[in-house]
């Protein structure tokens, strides 16, 4: 219903208002609209997708579908086990045992009400897979390759990837394990005739394939528009509107008031790039220039709930994404940290941590502490990835195939640095005299015998998961020792911030005395992490926030 008031204000009446348009905001959507109820979603950006789209659409719920189907033994039970280990300290364990017990129902009901078909990322371990309940087969699942005809001409308004994936083909998260270490097992190559032969079959066909968090959020935006929500885009919220102690609505920044029958969801994301609140809350150099989240993520949907006395949490941590800040834009050093052949040092040429940890936790080693927050400088930045040219000649390298030329561009924006021996690099870094031939010495030592003794390198499963397995006798460790030696420059990035607005088990918006704020519910970056500081397994963003706000439409609804 739509009314004008004497004041000019626009009103408009809808059942539910979501905010924002990524994994979470559509998933509220479709939830609510299948359930019968009027949804109105609104994106401030001109593009749809969100931080979501940009990702690599990893998704990690356990006792999915999926992975009961193709992934061997697991339970719930494991799965809450080891959730509890991780972030049961910091984290409403309601909350871990609600994402348990009720993920699987949330993704089924999306893939019933979207075209959204999945597939297990074989082998692709959690995180931390030594913890109680962890699991080193993985329980990550990802989309499959998607054909945006589907999507008509709302594909042009989607949030692209946050970089050219290696020769602009599709691809899947499976397939960067076998490409990243080349030519060096039969796997790269049948992998990469198996992508070609997809590319080429797609164009047969007249196909216009996206992979990885393009093919969820197109699979989604379809079961958007099959539910009917009414989408748009380019409507940023200004703020919320109260009535009776009740949250009402949205005012949307052209002047409309979008009111809300039932409620509104929160889906907005993070506060990436705003930069008022990334000094704030988080220590130098990490900040919004660093930041791979979608640049429309400014934090609106926390101020706008602290205003109504929202109460946040893990505001000085993020989703960290240790990166090599090339002159495009930082590159998430993935795969590249793991390969043997290489070690991470700081500036006093000491190496720090196990360089092939989960990358939110490898970050918080570069700071020195859990988080990002503190006084004073981090205690092991800068940082830089120490590798040789045999590392050069067998990896592929931020896209760069093994043995083609590492662009020049990089290499005078001070992003890499180049030189014929380790002393040399040494000079040229600034590092104290004698430090990284030293630290190179042992390593190539513990190298050689296939055990890491200060870091422990290579004992996790999740190490190996982007290791080389041809490499012997530990697919993590190789010697540095072939001229000329490379040095890039690794920062503190981050994939979207990890704080936000306290939710309980429903999604419902809590003040900090636990009462929760009716009417608001929250999912996504958003709101506080349910993962706590760490970072459960690959798709740990995307799988809390398909689930709860698939799980704040239910409590709407019901």
């Amino acid at each position: 219903m739509e009314r004008n008031y004497q004041n000019g204000d626009v009103v408009q009446e809808v059942d539910v208002v979501v905010v924002g348009s990524g994994a979470a905001g559509m998933a509220a959507a479709i939830t609510a609209a299948r359930s019968g109820l009027d949804v109105a979603l609104v994106e401030k950006s001109s593009r749809w997708g969100g931080s979501t789209a940009r990702s690599g659409g990893g998704i990690w719920i356990p006792g999915n579908d999926e992975l009961v189907a193709n992934a061997g033994a697991d339970t719930l039970d494991d799965a809450r086990r080891y959730l509890h280990a991780l972030a049961g300290g910091d984290v409403d364990e309601r909350r871990i045992d609600t994402f348990v017990d009720r993920g699987a129902e949330a993704l089924r009901a999306l893939c019933d009400w979207a075209p959204l078909r999945l597939m297990w990322v074989k082998g692709y371990s959690d995180y931390l897979p030594e913890k109680p309940g962890g699991r080193a087969a993985g329980r990550s699942v990802e989309p499959r390759p998607f054909d945006v005809r589907a999507l008509g001409d709302d594909y042009a308004t989607m949030e692209p990837f946050y970089t050219k994936t290696p020769l602009n083909v599709v691809v899947a998260q499976g397939d960067y394990k076998w490409l990243s270490t080349g030519m060096r097992h039969w796997r790269g190559p049948q992998r990469m005739v198996k992508i070609g032969a997809r590319t080429m079959l797609a164009k047969l066909r007249g196909q216009r394939l996206v992979g990885m968090g393009g093919a969820l959020v197109a699979a989604l935006m379809v079961g958007m528009r099959d539910a009917g929500v009414d989408i748009r885009l380019g409507c940023g919220m200004a703020e919320l509107i109260v009535d009776d102690d009740r949250v009402t609505g949205v005012l949307l920044d052209d002047g409309t008031r979008l009111t809300a029958r039932r409620g509104v969801i929160l889906g907005s994301g993070g506060f990436d790039h705003n930069a008022a609140m990334r000094t704030r809350y988080h220590r130098p150099p990490a900040g919004a220039d660093l930041s791979l989240g979608a640049a429309s993520n400014t934090g609106d949907g926390i101020v706008a709930a602290t205003k109504l006395g929202a109460a946040v949490d893990l505001m000085d941590d993020a989703w960290w994404a240790p990166s090599i800040p090339l002159p495009s834009g930082p590159w998430f050093a993935l795969a590249e940290r793991s390969l043997p052949r290489s070690i991470i040092v700081n500036d006093r040429g000491a190496r720090f941590m196990n360089e092939s940890l989960p990358y939110v936790e490898a970050t918080h080693a570069m700071f020195g502490g859990p988080n990002g927050s503190g006084q004073g400088p981090a205690q092991n930045l800068p940082a830089w990835l120490i590798f040789d040219q045999g590392y050069r000649d067998r990896y592929l390298f931020a896209g760069r195939a093994a043995k083609a030329p590492l662009p020049k561009r990089w290499f005078d924006s001070g992003a890499l640095i180049r030189a014929d021996s380790v002393t040399e690099l040494a000079a040229r870094l600034a590092l104290p005299d004698g430090a990284l031939e030293a630290t190179i010495d042992r390593f190539n030592v513990a190298a050689r015998g296939g055990v890491d003794d200060e870091f422990g390198r290579g004992e996790s499963a999740y190490d190996h998961y982007y290791g080389d397995i041809t490499n012997k006798p530990n697919p993590s460790l190789g010697e540095l020792v072939r001229p000329p030696f490379y040095a890039a420059s690794i920062v503190p990035a981050d994939l979207g911030t990890k704080g936000g607005v306290i939710t309980d088990e429903r999604a419902r918006v809590l003040r900090s005395d636990g009462s929760p704020i009716v009417g608001l519910y929250a999912a996504g970056n958003v709101s506080s992490a349910v993962m706590g500081h760490t970072y459960a397994g690959p798709g740990a963003t995307i799988g809390p926030a398909l689930v709860f706000g698939y799980l704040a439409a239910c409590d709407l609804v019901g």
